[in-house]
């Protein structure tokens, strides 16, 4: 059963009495060890419902022309089975249903990036095919492009319109060209990392989205009720650049329905699967909100926007949900737009550091060598999001940490630096490291010789007056990065340190 429909519509087309929400299809993959709920809608209302998903058969509750069954928590399975909705001699049928792990993937214009939009992506879809791995992708019907909205744009977004469900797909069919890159590369990378685990990725992003769009009301009503209004456009958790988008959107309509309107894209695009178990999320975005230097700002923005999401999306589990996100790249761009993008990637790695199975993937050597925020090659993002989630979620023997700057120490004329994960410190170029800086007393940075000695660096002041008392590393818009350690995987960009005495 594959019928294009409204992902927000819960009523699906007309093929029989009985049928099953426009979420649930061929090929999907149910969450292993959980209770699953079933949800579907009837033409004859009043009439006994079972579902049935292998040899296990449940009742389904029926009020009015919804239902809903749940099925008890299942047992890892590859071999697909029916998963059959039975109401008298009326049934729905859906075939090739696994049992494995489930995540979301969402965010901007990077998850939105799509397969075939990368350089290699049509040869990547052929090559990287995993039969444990499939997607859902909920197709964006309006986007943000620098134009008015015409009529039927404003039809589709007051009217629940904003995404379409393309259905479950199985990776390398035809469907996965749309897939997005990032969450095609995350699935297909870790189905293989999991062994004979599926694994099914839900997808439902938008390009230069903030994150007030994905508030749920619930969050606004608490924490955030100026964002409820009309005025949204005016408030200061909403930037420039998305203020200007969708004022030129809307035009004389400025009161109507905006993607980027706070809480509109988590009640289209998320909240459908609100009852839905899933594993954890990964999450691509912040480009849009670090156009706004207020970091304790962001840092709430994002905090809140995490537990909200455990909240609304863990069906009652008491564990925390992992949360994955994408750390902001390097970008050559060196417009106010950009400004604050290291400010921005230590604000993400201080709320992956306080907030428990939160983890922030470094991504600093993987961004665009000009000012395109849009970098082409998804793979390697994807792959460590899939590393990161092996390791930390599965407990993994995956590595999936770079150095991370640990202390330093002053020396006679020099400063020696200590990493975690600095196993086998190297570099990319065979050069000496790159991007270090020390400062003095006057806080004015200046480059460093930097020379590996086993697993540190000892650091060299040049050009800087004084004795040095602070180092950083990678601290800009747009670095050239070189070290790693023996996995390959960058050193991550630090703010400013004490150098110890």
């Amino acid at each position: 059963m594959k019928t294009t429909i409204l992902l927000s519509c819960l009523a699906p087309a007309a093929l029989a009495a009985v049928q099953f929400d426009a979420l649930y299809g061929d090929h999907m993959v149910l969450q292993q060890g959980r209770p699953v709920p079933v949800c579907g809608t009837t033409d004859t209302p009043g009439k006994a419902i079972s579902v049935t998903f292998g040899d296990v058969t449940v009742p389904a509750q029926v009020k009015g022309k919804k239902w809903q069954a749940v099925l008890p928590a299942q047992a890892v399975c590859a071999e697909g089975k029916s998963l059959t909705a039975k109401q008298g001699k009326d049934s729905t049928e859906l075939t090739d249903v696994v049992v494995g792990e489930v995540w979301i993937a969402s965010g901007q214009s990077n998850m939105l990036f799509r397969m075939n939009q990368t350089p290699t992506g049509a040869a990547d879809v052929a090559g990287q095919a995993h039969p444990n791995f499939r997607f859902h992708h909920a197709q964006p019907m309006v986007h943000t492009n620098n134009a008015p909205y015409g009529e039927a744009e404003f039809a589709r977004l007051s009217s629940d319109g904003m995404y379409e469900s393309q259905g479950w797909s199985v990776s390398g069919s035809g469907d996965s060209a749309r897939m997005s890159a990032v969450g095609y590369w995350f699935g297909s990378q870790l189905a293989g990392m999991l062994g004979d685990t599926p694994v099914g990725v839900i997808h439902a992003s938008l390009g230069g989205s903030e994150m007030a769009a994905w508030f749920p009301e619930k969050l606004m009503k608490k924490k955030y009720p100026e964002l409820l209004g009309k005025s949204w456009l005016d408030s200061k958790y909403v930037s420039a650049w998305v203020r200007g988008r969708a004022g030129k959107n809307l035009g004389a309509k400025p009161d109507a329905n905006h993607p980027y309107a706070p809480g509109y894209l988590y009640a289209q695009g998320i909240k459908p699967w609100k009852k839905f178990p899933v594993a954890g999320v990964i999450w691509y975005q912040g480009e849009s909100d670090a156009e706004i230097p207020d970091m304790k700002q962001n840092g709430a923005l994002l905090r809140d926007l995490i537990t909200s999401w455990r909240s609304e999306l863990t069906c009652g589990a008491k564990e925390k949900m992992p949360f994955i996100m994408v750390q902001l790249p390097r970008i050559n761009d060196n417009t106010p737009l950009r400004a604050s993008w290291p400010e921005f990637r230590a604000m993400q790695d201080e709320i992956a550091a306080a907030l428990p199975a939160v983890y922030s993937v470094n991504t600093i050597d993987l961004g665009s060598t000009n000012s395109d925020v849009h970098p082409p090659v998804k793979k390697e993002v994807g792959t460590r999001l899939a590393a990161t989630a092996a390791k930390e979620v599965y407990g993994k023997d995956t590595p999936c940490d770079g150095p991370c700057l640990k202390e330093a120490t002053a020396g006679a004329g020099n400063v020696t630096v200590t990493f975690d994960h600095a196993e086998g410190l190297t570099t990319t170029n065979g050069q000496a490291p790159a991007c270090f800086e020390l400062a003095g007393a006057d806080g004015k940075f200046a480059p460093a010789a930097a020379e590996i000695q086993g697993n540190k660096v000892v650091l060299t002041p040049q050009g800087m007056k004084g004795a040095p008392i602070q180092v950083r590393y990678a601290w800009s818009v747009f670095v050239e990065p070189n070290l790693v350690n023996k996995d390959g995987l960058p050193a991550r960009a630090a703010a400013a340190i004490k150098v110890r005495r």
